[in-house]
């Protein structure tokens, strides 16, 4: 075509649970839970399904299927991996490039290699392992994918021992390209180039000679092209590595007649029926009953007769955000509620529907006891989305001070009630307490948009015939504790439930009750009220005269009077900081974080905690930012940072800590603190946060010791 080469782009996207960033479009359940089903053919349709809803977008390439091996699941991608085991993952590889292909999709294998290995569980961390090694544990399912004629590989963040793999040529094409043979095209992920020792998101011609074919670059592609083209004139990158990476690319594209077809609206067009199709949604909701796994079952309490009374309750009961967890509309899946999901069902809506057919009763929480007593309580409980990095954890330990969900179960057992806890998560977690406090447990992992599969299995029908018994088996086996007992580095070894162990609704088996003597310290002496994305239960919010509350969902916000923008922002990963922006000439307003609750803060401020911030200036005047911190009408604080903060310079990052005894000076009551923090300002002025925390630990570089704050109680 004129003024072009007339070669048509390729579009990429993260379609990692079905095609996830569509409104409407169907959620399979993540990998974990697809492990937990082992059914390859199942899983092969499941990625068919996919790449036909993405069809109907007009993309061509989807960035799937993650094969990564977990080894440990304080990991924040370990829901991404099908299993623990090797081979287990191995087989789910070629279906699901098969199934992807086979619909002219691109599919890419992810991440090589080694990205589910990392010493401690961390992101992009460092895998330990000698070559042979490498290959044999992380390997196998790259060697099934590119047998099955896989198009695409991508680069995975991580290191291997201490070298970044996106600027290993030993690995990209000594091992990929030269011994497994790959002739695909190799797609760094998103600025991973910036990462290798030496380079800039948009200056590394080591990644390229490594054998990079394909860069990431979302902001610095334009200054990167440039760097290119001088590297290419002075001998740096040569021109037969260019046209090496351009000929994979252009066979790529060839292959999947992307060079001599119809626009991606035209192409589209056969496909838009399939978002969210009630075929889809069939299949997913089978997958769904297949990947439950039931750790419990005292005096074969499931699966409940559904003609009798049941309370349906806990966090996890009426959420599909959260049952869909991470890479859901949003990169970290967090912010989104029932209306974003069309066509969805939660958890409790599969369960009320599948009661309401055979004649039974669905209570709620709200209804007791007034209701009379139910037949059994169904309590599902659980994380709250993630991703990446941001899911990382340190202990696999459920809620060790709070015990909300093991109070909520206790409760309810005080009544003389069955429980039957349903866990929602995307790994294993140390929650002995709440398996022995239910009568029955299940784990749901993360069904995704079709949660009433969960009712097929936890109901018989109305006849009282078992409908689909329990088929799902661990994925990864359950931790014993919380921590590894000899090795906090390590994972932990000790296993409560075997890998493969799950229950038959039909087996009969007896339980001993778990240890809950915890081996680590607590798991939350810290509260984290922002670590790349507000941390639940706590939210954002920004404030002004026309609104004091709006609710700030995962993204891009601003204040209702549009007086203060809040945009996402880079520092050390994608996304893990927020830009804010107060517009010259608006009115006041405010951001802040709560929680819809009094949280008493009493026992870190006993320890002598802070509260600590993250944060960094970068223009406009802070003459009128102010720290604010509420516990209820009558009771806050506004305390001036410019005099709190230390050395601020334009640009730099700098932690804040407050001690709480200090807030206690100017008259705020930690023990119910409504809103630990917030920031007011008018404009012109831009800061960006990063962290935002609560500890036991304050950081020692700038621990206040309680100046003469000037203060607001009101």
């Amino acid at each position: 075509s004129a003024g072009n080469a007339g070669i048509p782009i390729i579009w990429g996207t993260d379609a990692v649970h079905g095609h996830n960033n569509v409104i409407g479009a169907t959620l399979f359940p993540h990998n974990i839970g697809l492990g937990a089903a082992n059914d390859p053919t199942l899983v092969g349709k499941i990625a068919a399904a996919t790449a036909r809803e993405v069809k109907a977008t007009g993309i061509d390439w989807i960035f799937a299927p993650t094969i990564a091996v977990a080894q440990d699941p304080r990991w924040g991608r370990t829901y991404e991996s099908f299993s623990s085991d090797t081979a287990r993952v191995a087989q789910f590889a070629a279906p699901i490039v098969e199934g992807m292909q086979s619909e002219g999709m691109v599919a890419t294998a992810k991440h090589f290699i080694g990205d589910g290995g990392t010493f401690k569980g961390i992101d992009q961390g460092d895998t330990r392992l000698s070559l042979e090694a490498l290959l044999d544990i992380h390997g196998a399912g790259y060697y099934e994918a590119l047998d099955a004629g896989v198009m695409s590989v991508m680069a995975t963040f991580n290191s291997w021992n201490g070298d970044k793999i996106h600027g290993n040529h030993e690995l990209l094409t000594k091992v990929l390209k030269e011994r497994l043979a790959f002739e695909g095209f190799v797609v760094s992920d998103w600025n991973g180039i910036g990462q290798v020792d030496g380079c800039t998101n948009a200056n590394c011609a080591q990644a390229i000679n490594a054998g990079i074919d394909m860069i990431m670059a979302p902001e610095d592609w334009k200054e990167l092209h440039g760097v290119i083209l001088e590297q290419v004139r002075a001998g740096e990158i040569t021109e037969a590595r260019i046209d090496d990476a351009v000929t994979r690319i252009l066979k790529v594209k060839a292959k999947i007649g992307l060079l001599d077809r119809k626009s991606p609206s035209e192409t589209a067009a056969a496909f838009k029926e399939s978002v969210g199709s009630p075929e889809h949604r069939a299949l997913a909701r089978q997958a769904v009953r297949r990947s439950l796994v039931m750790l419990k079952n005292e005096q074969g309490l499931i699966p409940l007769h559904p003609k009798g009374a049941y309370l349906i309750t806990g966090p996890a009961a009426d959420d599909i955000g959260m049952q869909s967890g991470g890479w859901t509309i949003s990169w970290q899946g967090t912010g989104n509620v029932k209306s974003d999901f069309p066509g969805g069902t939660s958890i409790l809506d599969g369960l009320a529907e599948h009661v309401d057919a055979a004649g039974g009763r669905v209570l709620s929480a709200q209804d007791y006891p007034s209701s009379g007593k139910p037949d059994a309580v169904i309590y599902a409980f659980g994380e709250t989305p993630y991703a990446e990095g941001v899911g990382d954890i340190e202990t696999l330990a459920w809620q060790q001070r709070s015990q909300h969900d093991k109070k909520a179960i206790d409760y309810w057992r005080a009544q003389g009630i069955p429980v039957v806890g349903v866990f929602v998560t995307g790994r294993p977690r140390w929650v002995n307490a709440e398996i022995n406090a239910s009568n029955a447990f299940v784990v749901a992992w993360l069904p995704g948009s079709e949660g009433a599969g969960v009712a097929d299995v936890l109901f018989k029908d109305a006849n009282g015939s078992v409908q689909y018994d329990f088929v799902g088996r661990l994925p990864m086996a359950w931790p014993a504790n919380d921590v590894n007992a000899t090795n906090s580095d390590r994972a932990v070894e000790e296993a409560a439930f075997p890998l493969g162990f799950g229950l038959a609704a039909s087996e009969s088996t007896t339980f001993t009750p778990l240890s809950e003597q915890a081996v680590g310290k607590l798991d939350d002496s810290t509260e984290v009220l922002f670590e790349g994305s507000a941390r639940a239960p706590w939210m954002i919010y920004l404030g002004d005269e026309k609104d004091p509350a709006l609710a700030a969902g995962p993204g891009n916000a601003k204040s209702a009077g549009g007086g203060l923008l809040l945009t996402l922002s880079d520092r050390d990963i994608q996304e893990d900081a927020r830009r804010l922006q107060w517009i010259d000439g608006g009115q006041t307003a405010s951001i802040y974080f709560g929680r819809g609750q009094a949280w008493d803060a009493s026992g870190l401020a006993n320890a002598e905690g802070a509260l600590t911030i993250d944060w960094r200036w970068l223009s406009g005047n802070l003459d009128d930012l102010q720290l604010l911190v509420s516990c209820g009408v009558g009771c806050a604080a506004s305390l001036p940072v410019a005099p709190m903060s230390e050395d601020i310079t334009r640009g730099k990052w700098l932690t804040l800590s407050v001690p709480l005894r200090c807030l206690s000076v100017v008259g705020v009551d930690v023990a119910r603190l409504e809103s630990p923090f917030g920031l007011q300002a008018k404009g012109p002025l831009m800061l960006e946060f990063s962290a935002v925390s609560v500890t036991d630990t304050p950081a020692a570089n700038n621990a206040l010791d309680c100046p003469s704050f000037s203060n607001t109680n009101n």
